[in-house]
């Protein structure tokens, strides 16, 4: 049998940099054909020498002469926003670790193709779930998750027949764990971005520390398991080593456990139904010490409240959460919000949403715009 050919749309982010670890700890068993980027083109160039794939896609089109003047002769170059979703075909596997909204059309894509989807964008699931659930069923489409949490559920449930009757999402806590709203009001952006397991993109590392990532994770975990979010649970587990919990109605509870890497999930994506021969993520129970867990605090972190109360809206106010959120963390990492008013200018702009649908692209699209509008509103109103 020859290598599994994979293709990595958002290859010079965390994700996909650690992508290309696995391919390089196993390259009999799996072959880039396919890499892409927004802007980081000399990053990109670097990739392209070493893997050599077919094609490559940048983002940004006025950096394509640039990429191209780097790139080995006979590698296609592709350029524009559309890009990234004409290399969603090109694979048997698809790594998706565009970061933000911007990778729903990766999602669609790579299912609509009849592709594996290796998922890392939270956001394409979360706005767009109720299109992206038909594409499910398009024969050879499958998700496999990539965030630690819904691999962990993910591993938890493959062979099971019966149901689960709740499922534990597990998080560190992020950096502000244990403080008080008082204690908050003066964060800085390096505090927030100082997280105390996880290696990650500024976008996602804000989201940790408020809470909102692992909201958007319930909304995730609905999408991708099919269960009800009264059945769906959150719990902090500073030590990081339990990843999620699936608890069946007989009363077991069945977890996965690893150190944190993030390589672990991305090649379990890869190979499963197999698994990779590289050991990842071991854990040395010698040393591991007690594992704690605790409920959040949603009165000081209550984004993961926001989040809940938008995925049982349903339509497309999570789509208008997750482009409110994703303006607000904007605002915050260019100086413009403080931290603590980031939940704020979410809940202001979840106060106008007009209980729309999400019937169509064109509808996710424009709750993700009017989202971001109400929340810039709400940014300049705190700000004036």
């Amino acid at each position: 049998m020859g290598a599994t050919t994979v293709a990595v749309l958002g290859s010079t982010g965390s994700i996909g940099t650690q992508t290309l670890d696995v391919v390089r700890s196993e390259p009999d068993r799996f072959r880039v054909v396919a890499l892409a980027a927004n802007s980081s083109v000399r990053e990109l160039a670097v990739q392209a020498v070493e893997f050599a794939p077919a094609a490559v896609a940048i983002g940004d089109a006025r950096l394509a002469p640039e990429l191209r003047a780097g790139l080995p002769v006979g590698v296609e170059v592709l350029a524009g926003p559309s890009s990234f979703a004409d290399l969603a075909s090109t694979a048997e596997v698809v790594v998706n670790g565009v970061v933000g909204f911007a990778g729903l059309g990766v999602t669609l894509a790579a299912l609509r193709a009849g592709r594996r989807l290796a998922l890392a964008n939270k956001e394409s699931l979360i706005a767009a779930g109720p299109l992206v659930q038909p594409l499910r069923s398009v024969p050879g489409a499958e998700i496999v998750p990539v965030d630690s949490e819904h691999s962990a559920l993910h591993q938890c449930l493959a062979g099971q027949s019966a149901p689960p009757a709740r499922l534990m999402l597990t998080g560190s806590g992020g950096p502000f764990r244990g403080r008080q709203v008082d204690e908050l009001r003066n964060v800085t952006v390096a505090e927030a971005l100082a997280h105390p397991t996880w290696s990650m993109g500024p976008k996602i590392t804000v989201d940790s520390s408020t809470l909102m990532n692992k909201g958007l994770e319930v909304i995730e975990a609905h999408e991708l398991f099919g269960v009800s979010y009264d059945q769906i649970e959150v719990l902090i587990q500073p030590q990081s080593v339990v990843h999620s919990m699936v608890t069946f109605a007989d009363g077991s509870t069945v977890a996965q456990l690893s150190s944190p890497d993030m390589r672990l999930p991305i090649g379990y994506a890869l190979a499963f139904p197999e698994r990779i021969g590289t050991p990842f993520g071991t854990v040395d129970w010698s040393s591991v010490g007690a594992l704690e867990f605790e409920l959040p605090d949603t009165e000081t972190f209550g984004c993961l409240r926001l989040a809940y109360d938008a995925g049982r809206s349903g339509g497309t106010a999570p789509a208008w959460l997750n482009g409110a959120n994703e303006h607000a963390v904007g605002a915050f990492l260019g100086g413009r919000l403080r931290w603590h008013e980031i939940e704020g200018v979410i809940s202001c702009a979840m106060e106008h949403h007009d209980g729309a649908d999400a019937s169509s692209v064109d509808a996710v699209i424009a709750a993700d715009g009017e989202g971001r509008r109400f929340a810039a509103q709400a940014v300049t109103d705190i700000c004036a």
